[in-house]
């Protein structure tokens, strides 16, 4: 695809599923059997949402959560029109983690829209006593940030697609928002430069033949 019509970045700590949920998501693959292996700087990938009949392609920056790729991720926060958050369910130090990466974003791109993920559900859905973060935690944070919240299992691709679909939505509403602005400006200066061609018109003075 060589379009996109929105860059998204998914930040967060290294192990909570950063890279799983990008593959379920765009590949419809979880591959448990493929050891892990950290992602250095960002990988991307590509997929085109339809919302309401309209479609959008997301351009989706799968970026590394090691400490020492911080400086390199930031790169990749410019021109960024969603985030997705993410932490571990079964995770507390990840979840602690998530306010430095709104920080960040804050910084870096002021209007991000963010979207909170909570990854690994299948775990917790199995043996409850793995989680270490609830809905009842997570939402005064999701709330602060004005950010929806998700649960996802990028294993049984529970709630993957609500969660891209949502920030499509989202990103398809600001594109065309962004245009109507885009279009109004410009309606607003050709406007003017007819005004003022009509009135510098009216201040010249055609002298009569003799």
């Amino acid at each position: 695809m060589s379009k996109i019509d929105a860059k998204v970045v998914l930040l967060g700590k290294a192990h909570v599923g950063k890279t799983c949920l990008v593959n379920r998501y765009i590949r419809g693959t979880f591959d448990s059997t493929v050891p892990y292996q950290n992602t250095i700087g960002a990988a991307f990938g590509s997929k085109k949402e339809t919302v309401n009949g309209k479609s959008i392609i997301l351009g989706i920056w799968d970026t590394a959560g090691h400490e020492r790729y911080e400086s390199m991720v930031k790169l990749y926060y410019r021109g960024a029109m969603a985030a997705i958050l993410c932490f571990d369910l079964t995770d507390k130090t990840s979840f602690d983690r998530v306010r430095f990466w709104a920080g960040e974003l804050r910084q870096m791109e002021k209007g991000c829209k963010l979207f909170l993920c909570g990854t690994k559900k299948d775990l917790v859905d199995y043996d409850a006593y793995k989680r270490e973060i609830t809905v009842k935690t997570a939402k005064p944070l999701a709330d602060d940030l004005q950010a929806a919240l998700f649960e996802t299992s990028s294993k049984s691709g529970e709630n993957i697609e609500q969660l891209f679909q949502s920030v499509a939505k989202y990103c398809l509403q600001k594109t065309e928002e962004d245009e109507r602005k885009q279009h109004g400006e410009e309606d607003r200066i050709r406007l003017g430069r007819e005004k003022s061609y009509l009135l510098n018109r009216r201040c010249i003075r055609i002298p009569k033949c003799l």
